[in-house]
């Protein structure tokens, strides 16, 4: 039986919103590892959402450590469908200000090394990420956003780097020549790894500072960062709160089926742990009888 429909992703305090009923906290184990904290379920809305701390109760686990494969594992077998995650991103453009919120619609991938496929030894996939975030999400994204009077930008170009470092500004200025609106640490893998779990993905992303591009401006820290993010958790909450109360029942977008036309492999070639490690996600698209017990 499904424990949650919705899954959010986000740092400490989160599962603690005002009116949720029904909490309980659940460990799970997975193939690929225990994710990075166990998961709170609880009913916000009249809706059941499973809330994971991305970094860890007391924010524990650096960006380059975080278990990505099983956090996105661990919510698909609690029955997720949709994911929401909160971001805390440095701004590369001078219309966006610390504290707006962005509903990024692209991303450019400049980690280095993280793992960030279901699809290995012995079985390939190619997933589309044309759109990397969901565009039903999104839109009810912002829609609720909007609703509770903050301020968002709707879509943007969301540069994912490796971290735990700030940028040189060196660096904040080449981002700023690629075009891209917002930087930050986190939203990769997730997002590629929700897509071929087949699991919608949004994110909300806090703006928290300019990096250290700006010429009037003080370069970020840590400090001015969790400082700027624990002010913008309340419109966090009021936003959430709105988007869970409008997401309908079923699925319609792309996301639902991405592995449909993906899997390049020959069932009879795929080894058989591996269709037993991945039957949660690739279990439907076997030929009737295939043994992934």
């Amino acid at each position: 039986m499904s424990e949650a429909r919705i899954g959010i992703i986000g740092g400490s305090g989160l599962y603690k919103m005002e009116g949720m009923t029904g909490v309980k906290e659940v460990k799970v184990s997975t193939q690929f590892g225990e994710p990075s904290d166990a998961i709170i379920l609880g009913n916000l809305e009249e809706v059941r959402a499973a809330f994971l701390p991305r970094h860890g109760k007391g924010h524990r686990v650096s960006p380059s450590e975080l278990p990505a494969k099983a956090n996105i594992y661990a919510l698909k077998s609690l029955g997720v469908e949709r994911i929401i995650s909160i971001s805390a991103v440095g701004s590369l453009k001078e219309e966006i200000a610390p504290l707006d919120i962005v509903i990024p619609d692209q991303l450019i991938d400049y980690t280095k090394g993280r793992a960030s496929t279901f699809f290995t030894n012995g079985i390939v996939g190619h997933v589309s990420l044309a759109e990397p975030f969901c565009p039903v999400l999104r839109q009810l994204a912002f829609e609720a956003s909007t609703k509770v009077g903050a301020k968002v930008h709707k879509g943007g170009t969301y540069l994912v780097v490796e971290g735990p470092q700030l940028s040189t500004k060196a660096e904040s200025q080449l981002y700023r020549s690629w075009g891209a609106d917002v930087i930050g640490m986190t939203a990769l893998p997730e997002a590629k790894l929700a897509r071929e779990a087949e699991i919608c993905y949004v994110t909300l992303a806090i703006v928290t500072d300019y990096d250290c591009w700006h010429p009037t401006y003080e370069s970020a820290t840590a400090e001015m960062i969790l400082t700027n993010l624990r002010t913008g958790i309340d419109t966090i909450k009021r936003i959430l709160k709105v988007i869970l109360a409008s997401i309908p029942q079923m699925r319609d977008c792309a996301c639902a089926s991405a592995l449909r036309h993906a899997i390049a492999t020959n069932p009879k070639y795929i080894p058989k742990g591996k269709k037993k490690e991945l039957r949660l996600l690739i279990g439907r698209y076997l030929s009737e009888g295939e043994d992934v017990s």
